[in-house]
């Protein structure tokens, strides 16, 4: 059903949205029954889910670090990952720039901007984001690579909330764009957008959108 669960979404979506396929909690072996359908983008939530399913699956998966990320965590991902879409702070994307360097690699990562209602969620709030960039530490840092914003919408049934907070993030990305990235190809990026809620993500804006159930089935929580 893994491939037959793919290419429905993938028939779907626009061709310039990338679809993450959000293979947290699943085995390696399901991982790969998406890799052999021609799939290539994966994400995960924790840092040692994705070293471990790395080391057991082929070597051109693009591996993308979704949940929140620790700064004590990030040399284990810092060799390889693809993008990190998670970043909620200057001091984690000081020390992404700091191992990037030690690989001799640019890490493109993504700002995650608190649009939600819960404050459960991670993510930057607007104003401390604004801050950052104008007092501009991030263009002195020339092993990470702002490519865009992420950004997690309320769990909720209420479809017009959702909107709303998807709307936001992408009115963020275009402030951003304009004030900061005005002729940067690579500032293109916004992750939004899951299994219930990706066809709004779509609509307003969405350039990834990161489903799981959908493709593998509902989690299995330990």
């Amino acid at each position: 059903m893994i491939r037959e669960n793919l290419q429905r979404l993938l028939d779907e979506l626009p061709p310039h949205v990338r679809l993450v396929a959000v293979s947290k909690t699943k085995p390696a072996e399901v991982v790969k029954e998406a890799y052999d359908a021609g799939h290539r983008d994966f994400g995960e939530n924790k840092v040692q889910e994705m070293v471990a399913k790395r080391e057991q699956l082929p070597g051109d998966i693009r591996w993308h670090m979704i949940g929140h990320l620790q700064t004590n965590k990030v040399k284990y991902i810092a060799p390889f990952v693809h993008l990190i879409h998670s970043v909620d702070s200057l001091k984690l994307l000081r020390t992404i720039d700091k191992e990037g360097r030690k690989h001799g690699r640019v890490i493109d990562v993504l700002f995650e901007i608190h649009i939600a209602k819960e404050p459960s969620k991670f993510g930057f709030a607007w104003d401390d984001l604004r801050q950052l960039m104008e007092a501009g530490e991030w263009q002195r840092l020339d092993h990470v690579r702002i490519c865009g914003v992420m950004g997690m919408a309320t769990f909720t049934d209420d479809t017009s909330l959702v909107r709303e907070e998807f709307r936001t993030l992408a009115q963020y990305f275009r402030s951003l764009k304009e004030d900061f990235f005005p002729d940067k190809d690579h500032f293109r990026e916004i992750s939004m957008g899951m299994s219930g809620d990706y066809r709004i993500a779509i609509e307003e804006g969405a350039t990834i959108v990161r489903i799981g159930t959908l493709i593998f089935g509902e989690r299995d929580y330990l």
